[in-house]
């Protein structure tokens, strides 16, 4: 084993990358203990209620429902809120070793504290919701795609389940996965064929089963909730409500009624404006109709018919929220009080909880982000623009090794938007739940100044 030096303290030295990993843990759970309980979503109940209940909602994913129960949800959420920052700082230390690997232990720790305080980091890590693992999903498919060798087979096995995981716990996780997965055979396949590219062979195969792999949990998942095997039966219904906020399933519906007598043209006049009207409000047709259950078979039926019949409106149009959602980074979307929502849940399934829940700063309404987005949302778009300058340089050098890391964050980012956008519409907290690795990337690729750098070394002598 490698002589532990102190103080830099290298990652390669199996010491140094425990302490990290156990030090980063407590530090991405700071703004949790600070509010006095894990974050909570408006999503966090149904959740609860399929895990702890053993219930099927259909539009939740049955595999981040049953991680509630197994990690001691009914017990406490303090132990899901540390597990998920676990794998997140497991994540980002095998990153940091293998895209950094100078970083030692304090300037990952030290990295550790500026995320905390300028990225959406925390925010998600503590959040009970699948939002926690994005990030940890998109950092786990490059290190198998690039540094499986060099990592051993003992890390790559981990990162192999947390990216099979990270897969399995929400709808777009497996639509990111299969896209980063088939951008990643497409790389390989033309690295092969035309090898005077210079450009990157990743590994292709380990991305592909992890995918492969997340997608039997989810299956699995379902099973044991439904015994029955299906991927899921959300999907239509999310489609169609981007439908109905785009107007186009209005318009199809006006087509199609005459001769399909369909439940959903009862209420075609009724359609509200927006995809989270449809789905959310309290006065939408969607809940007489027996919303997710209810209108699955229709919701395809409708969704089939505006793509055969207006594929470019369906299409096209879905483009325009996917680039709203690409820039749509604010930190904060939904951790606002939501007792409304969450306390019948926790009254039932978490009843010793139930004060410190309600205690937190968040219940009472104490936590505001306006001040913290002036500083989020500008090293975001700084970080973006950074990078892409990092990228634009590496490729006119023809440097395609140094673009890689940087043109696979992009990659991630505009994969997430475009299956955030198209399929659920924007929200900010879908792309804040990832923008916070291109902020990590710059902080480890950043080498320190050197005094005089840019002058040439001058003789000595006559």
């Amino acid at each position: 084993m490698a002589a532990w030096k102190w103080p830099a303290a290298p990652l390669s030295n199996p010491l140094a990358e425990v302490a990290a990993v156990a030090l980063l843990c407590p530090l991405f759970l700071a703004a949790a203990w600070w509010n006095g309980f894990p974050f909570v979503f408006f999503d966090t109940g149904a959740y609860v209620l399929e895990g702890l209940a053993h219930f099927f909602v259909p539009e939740r994913a049955a595999v981040y429902s049953l991680f509630l129960y197994y990690a001691g949800a009914k017990t406490s959420l303090w132990t899901v809120a540390a597990a998920q920052c676990l794998i997140v700082a497991f994540v980002l230390t095998e990153f940091a070793r293998a895209v950094a690997p100078r970083t030692g232990l304090w300037k990952l720790l030290g990295i550790g504290v500026l995320l905390l305080f300028f990225t959406s980091l925390p925010w998600f890590a503590a959040d009970i919701e699948p939002d926690s693992l994005t990030a940890a999903l998109a950092m786990a498919i490059y290190l198998l795609a690039f540094h499986a060798r060099a990592m051993g087979w003992l890390r790559g096995a981990l990162l192999l389940a947390v990216a099979a995981f990270a897969t399995a716990v929400h709808p777009s996780h497996l639509g990111l996965s299969a896209g980063l997965a088939i951008t990643l055979a497409a790389l390989w396949l033309v690295a092969v064929i035309w090898p005077r590219l210079g450009l990157p062979r990743p590994n292709a195969l380990l991305p592909a089963f992890s995918f492969a792999l997340g997608l039997a949990l989810v299956l699995a998942a379902n099973y044991s909730l439904t015994h029955k095997i299906f991927v899921s039966r959300s999907g239509p219904v999310f489609l169609f409500a981007r439908l109905v906020g785009e107007g186009i399933a209005k318009q199809t519906l006006d087509e199609i009624c005459p001769t399909r007598p369909l439940k959903l043209c009862a209420v075609k006049d009724k359609l509200p404006p927006t995809a989270d009207d449809w789905l959310w409000g309290p006065e939408s047709p969607f809940n007489d109709l027996g919303r997710f259950k209810g209108t699955e078979r229709e919701s395809a039926i409708v969704v089939g018919e505006s793509w055969r019949r207006h594929p470019l409106a369906s299409f096209g149009l879905g483009l325009w929220p996917a680039l709203d959602q690409f820039f749509m980074v604010r930190t904060g979307d939904g951790i606002a009080p939501q007792q409304w929502v969450l306390d019948p849940e926790f009254r039932h399934f978490m009843p010793k909880q139930f004060a410190a829940y309600s205690a937190a700063r968040q219940q009472r309404g104490l936590v505001r982000f306006e001040a913290v987005n002036v500083v989020h949302v500008t090293i975001a778009f700084l970080s973006l623009f950074w990078l892409g300058l990092i990228l634009w340089r590496a490729a006119s050098r023809k440097r395609r090794h140094e673009a890689t890391l940087p043109a696979y964050v992009f990659l991630a980012l505009i994969g997430n938007a475009l299956v955030c956008g198209i399929f659920s519409g924007p929200h900010d907290r879908y792309q804040s739940r990832l923008i916070w690795l291109a902020v990590a990337v710059l902080l480890l690729l950043a080498r320190p100044p050197r005094a005089f750098g840019l002058l040439r070394p001058v003789e000595s002598g006559t």
